[in-house]
């Protein structure tokens, strides 16, 4: 099955996101369900991705091995089969993980190694990103002198989250956990950045999500360093100035705004060859990553 739209497994379902679907195991564990479906501007499309899913598990997988050493992750590691029937199990073979069932802390960890995005038209208002004041040469999509932490909090469903200081934060998690998000959020993208660039692949941004097991330990969760959390560059098409291609739905975000589209439901139908190019670069990023 190259693409999966909607999952109907023969447990309780928790949550279905834009693009996960979440069900319960037992008190102690969950199921993530990766789909191929495709939101953009906060809208879920009809059309979905051929294999993004698949691509998205395996690239989370992939970074949650790599860093199990730095800190605790969700994981579980359990075969599906041990909670799915044949049937349901060949469903999602894939694209579902077992995961732990955490607290989740209610702030997103974003960092950011390079001036782009929101950070880039934060700069341009005010010569800061997030608060955080920088020095007035910068250019667009140029490494910054020295990595960023600019958390977010957790919005409402149906709201966007807002950009918050780290004072904040102190106050949403106590000044400890705090602390250990930014030191474990800064070294996870030190480590995660510095093993891309060797593969050809340079990482601008990203964002961590982490919860509290049963011992209250920081555990890493959600995706973690996947083309729907990050912003990917290829290192040989980089340049100073301009924007780089990214390996993400950024090209169906660019062909959304030659539309006239007001960006609420419903979605417009995308172009096959669109569709067929955000799936290649999915595809992309995981084979790179891989060498």
């Amino acid at each position: 099955m190259d693409t999966l739209l909607d999952t109907n497994l023969n447990l309780p379902l928790i949550q279905k996101g834009k693009v996960r679907d979440i069900y319960t195991i037992d008190e102690k564990r969950m199921l993530i369900v990766t789909t191929d479906r495709l939101s953009a501007f906060d809208v879920v499309f009809a059309d979905g991705i051929a294999k993004k899913g698949a691509v998205l598990t395996a690239v989370a997988n992939f970074w949650f091995d790599k860093t199990q050493t730095m800190m605790p992750n969700h994981l579980t590691h359990e075969a599906l089969d041990t909670v799915l029937s044949k049937a349901d199990a060949q469903q999602v073979e894939g694209r579902a993980v077992i995961v732990k069932k955490l607290k989740p802390l209610a702030i997103e960890a974003i960092v950011r190694g390079y001036i782009i995005g929101s950070g880039w038209k934060d700069y341009q208002k005010t010569g800061s990103i997030c608060g955080i004041k920088l020095a007035s040469n910068l250019q667009l999509a140029e490494k910054l002198p020295e990595v960023l932490y600019t958390p977010s909090s957790k919005a409402a469903v149906g709201q966007h989250d807002e950009n918050i200081d780290f004072a904040t934060t102190v106050d949403i998690l106590g000044e400890d956990l705090a602390r250990q998000v930014r030191q474990a959020s800064l070294a996870l993208y030190q480590f995660a950045a510095e093993f891309a660039l060797e593969r050809g692949i340079i990482i601008a941004d990203t964002k961590f999500e982490f919860g509290l097991d049963e011992n209250n330990t920081l555990t890493l969760m959600d995706e973690v360093l996947t083309p729907d959390s990050s912003r990917f560059w290829l290192k040989d098409d980089y340049q100073i100035g301009t924007s780089p291609k990214s390996f993400d739905k950024q090209i169906i975000r660019d062909y959304l705004e030659t539309l006239d589209w007001d960006k609420t439901p419903p979605a417009p139908t995308l172009p096959q060859h669109i569709i067929n190019k955000t799936a290649e670069k999915y595809q992309q990023i995981q084979q790179l990553l891989k060498r």
